[in-house]
Parts: structure tokens; sequence; C-alpha cells
């Protein structure tokens, strides 16, 4: 199995991990998790964690083949169409379970029948389980729903990036609340996880310091199956549904939720433009 180099970005606004993942051989690479920035207070957006990433590339005499996108997240807008304009060759891509999440979201913001629902925003729709590659480093869809339906995790030689199903191990797991989410699911979902080598590098998408820590991003199969505290061995699945079901409950709306969305399942482009020239992201009121 190879070993591919990854360098990691972490966002703090959002307890977001992006990563450059290549191939030292041949040059080739791939962007997980890009991040757009954005203000909610005053609906500004910038580009400085992206361009930090692809300031990363260029040092490093990259060419980047793949902008992966582990789900369409809750918490952040993704900077995956923004990349992919200044990365001409670059394939946007997502697990194909992104049209369930489009024909969920669409009318929750009435975008009507113009927004397309078969996924065609991005350039590439993985199938569960299909293989590509990464220079000469071969790659892998896992798909891991139960944070959402459309979660997906991405093994690129001996390197494992999760998505939001599995955190740190003293951070756990990824809430189950969110439309098309399920506990159960997720929890069968780590198992195949866990069934990878237990030297697998592990690269979680989120971290929020546990305890006060600094922010982490890598752990191990071995260490996640003897410490994650929501999920280790000796946990069954009805212990896991009660604890995830539970602790779900007292969990409040992600801050970026309702702007987070509404782009990302467009790719991480913003609507168009309004005849004013200005673009505008909807709130629904009472819906959710």
């Amino acid at each position: 199995m190879r070993h591919p180099d990854v360098k990691a970005r972490y966002h703090a606004d959002s307890g977001t991990w992006s990563y450059l993942v290549s191939d030292p051989a041949s040059g080739r690479a791939a962007l997980v998790d890009p991040v757009l920035d954005f203000d909610p207070k005053s609906g500004r957006t910038a580009t400085t964690s992206a361009q930090a990433l692809l300031d990363a590339v260029r040092v490093g005499g990259l060419q980047v083949d793949w902008i992966l996108e582990t789900h369409a997240h809750a918490d952040h807008l993704s900077a995956g169409h923004w990349l992919r304009v200044q990365l001409p060759g670059a394939k946007l891509a997502i697990g194909e379970g992104i049209r369930q999440v489009q024909k969920t979201f669409r009318p929750i913001f009435n975008l009507g029948e113009h927004f397309p629902v078969d996924g065609s925003q991005f350039d590439h729709l993985f199938a569960d389980d299909e293989v590509f590659s990464i220079g000469a480093i071969g790659a892998r869809v896992i798909p891991v729903p139960g944070h959402t339906n459309d979660s997906v995790a991405y093994l690129v030689g001996d390197a494992l990036f999760t998505g939001d199903s599995l955190f740190m191990p003293d951070g756990g797991t990824a809430r189950c609340d969110f439309p098309g989410g399920d506990a159960a699911t997720l929890y069968r979902s780590i198992q195949r996880l866990y069934s990878l080598p237990d030297d697998t590098r592990v690269f979680v998408c989120h971290d929020y310091g546990p305890g006060g820590r600094e922010p982490r991003c890598e752990s191990s199969i071995g260490e996640q199956k003897h410490k994650n505290i929501h999920v280790r061995l000796g946990v069954d699945e009805a212990q896991f549904v009660k604890l995830r079901t539970e602790r779900d409950a007292t969990l409040s709306m992600p801050t970026l939720l309702l702007p987070a969305v509404q782009v990302n399942i467009r790719a991480g482009a913003l609507p168009e433009p309004e005849a004013n020239g200005v673009r505008y992201l909807k709130l629904p009121v009472d819906a959710l």
C-alpha cells in the first residue's frame, strides 16, 4: 500500500480540516474538503483558506487532478467551485448520494424545477466502492452514510479521509439528526472502516479541541478502535444508537447550516446574481 504525502490546513472558525494529498513520485494530487471563508454577520466571503491550499500546491509543484468532497457540509461553505476555476483539469467530485440531498433541500429553499437534482453541478459522482488513483497511488471510495446519506470516505493508499463519520478518538463521532442521518447506519459504516488495517492513517474533517487541547487531525484505525469514546471495541450498535441519539437531542443547529447547505448542493457555487448584481442566500423562516 502506497504512502501518500498529506498536508493539513485547519479552519478555526468552523473547526474544519482540509487536506492536500499527493503522490510524491508523480507530483499528482487531490484536495479534500476545502473551505470558503464566510462571515455570517456580514455575508462576506473570502478565499484566504482556499488560497493557502493553492499556494501549497504551487510551492510543491503539484498537479491537482481531484477536488474531493466527503459530503454536502452543513458547517462550512465549500471552496470547491472556486478552486476548480483556479485549477484547470481538476475534477470536482462527491458521492452519488448528493442527488438525494439535493432532492431533500430543493423544496426547503424553494429552488424550483430549474435547479437540477441529478448532481450535474459536480464533474464526477462516485459510486460506492469506486476506485480511482492519485498518480500511481490507488484510491477507493467507501460509503459511510449515517451522519448524512451522501457521506463517503476516501482511502488513498494508507490514508483514510473520514469526512464527518469519525472524529478524533476523544471527540467521538458526528451527529446523526440531519435529514437522511441515522445513528444505526453510522455505526455500521464505522464498522466497515474498522475492518481496515490498524495502521491505516485516519484524517478527520473536524476537530474542536475537546478539553481545551490544540486541534488535531490524525489518528489511526487501531487507535480509533481502542480509544474512540463513542464507538470503540466492545460498544454494540444499541449502545451507540442510545448514546448518539441522546447526545444529538442536546445539540443546537450548526450556525452555518442554512447558508452552507444551499451553497454546497451547488458544488460550492454561490447563487447567480440578481438584477442588481448582488447574490442572495435564502433564510427559510419557521421551516425547520
